[in-house]
């Protein structure tokens, strides 16, 4: 089967701001790709290029083997595009809206009533439907601007922050809703800034950094490939240094750790790096209980997204939104170090 989208060495430059340096992507046809980065690392340009609404300086683009800069009329009826942000006319009903919206696609007014009720009914929007947009929710417009995006049946749908700002409930009925749309054979490629939203959700992922592809795979092989899993012990609520570093030594000997931090914010804990299928845990209890060590408390975990970020990049994804917001406006930066305590 051939994949739902191709691209191939994707560039844009906005005047001396290079936004994509080198995209290539391959998305096979029914699976959901996430595209992870920070803000400002290219992630909305991309799906810009590829739903026809930019046109790059370089590369190529293709949906459903279609060529998005020979044909971008065709590529339209292949694509559904949801944006971040929801712009929704406030006097319209959502049912209105949605009228609209299958006119705008030129579809047959008794396909499109069928249409309209079928959306509604997935997406739960049965109560909403005749009522003012402007009295919506943010996660009941959200589903709306999600139900526009399906009326034509696209192969393709393409979701940017699907799920940024909404409450748990709302959040879930997307996902949902998503998985559905698996099932029933619509490739879904989606940004997001939550790792577990991604990791979740998503057959594959690539991760953009500074308009480049840096890692892709599934979640699993990215975090395999990061190496071992992730121990945090602390001896005790506050462990003074020197306790922590008695520990430290004697963790270091053993031939499965692989690495051993001691992280003073977090009151002298430990965090260490272990191979993974072992048994770790239990022996680090067992032998500090014989060396008369305390254990205040030990969580274990496989790898993260995020520290497949790390591993990239050097810094986490937060810190890579902060440095990106301060770079924006100077102003920001103690805001958003503030939010991120």
């Amino acid at each position: 089967m051939a994949p739902a989208v191709v691209i191939e060495k994707l560039q844009k430059r906005y005047g001396k701001v290079e936004a994509v340096k080198d995209v290539s992507l391959q998305i096979d046809s029914g699976e959901i790709f996430g595209l992870l980065g920070p803000n400002g690392a290219g992630k909305t340009t991309t799906l810009r290029c590829l739903c026809t609404l930019a046109t790059p300086d370089a590369g190529t683009l293709e949906v459903a083997g279609v060529s998005v800069l020979d044909n971008p009329r065709e590529v339209r009826q292949k694509l559904g595009y949801v944006a971040q942000e929801v712009a929704l006319d406030k006097v319209l009903t959502g049912r209105e809206l949605l009228e609209l919206q299958a006119a705008l696609y030129h579809l047959p007014r008794e396909l499109a009533k069928l249409r309209i009720e079928a959306v509604v009914a997935a997406l739960g929007l049965g109560d909403w439907a005749d009522r003012r947009t402007g009295t919506y929710s943010g996660g009941i417009r959200k589903r709306l601007d999600l139900a526009a995006g399906l009326l034509h049946q696209p192969d393709v749908l393409v979701l940017d922050e699907p799920t940024v700002g909404l409450d748990i409930e709302s959040r879930s009925a997307i996902w949902s809703f998503l998985r559905q749309l698996k099932a029933e054979g619509t490739t879904v490629l989606l940004t997001s800034h939550y790792l577990e939203e991604v990791d979740a959700l998503a057959d594959r992922v690539a991760i953009i950094d500074k308009g480049v592809v840096i890692a892709s795979g599934t979640p699993s092989q990215l975090k395999d490939n990061v190496g071992g899993d992730r121990i945090t012990l602390r001896l005790r609520e506050f462990t003074v240094r020197a306790e922590a570093e008695a520990a430290k030594t004697m963790l270091q000997g053993f031939p499965f750790v692989q690495e051993v931090i001691i992280n003073e914010a977090q009151g002298n804990s430990l965090n260490l790096v272990v191979d993974a299928h072992s048994d770790a845990l239990l022996t680090i209890q067992q032998s500090l209980k014989e060396a008369g060590l305390p254990i205040f408390g030990v969580s274990q975990s496989r790898p993260s997204l995020d520290d497949v970020y790390l591993a990239a990049t050097g810094v986490t994804l937060l810190d890579a939104d902060i440095a990106a917001a301060a770079a924006r406006d100077p102003k920001q930066e103690k805001k958003q170090s503030m939010r991120a305590k």
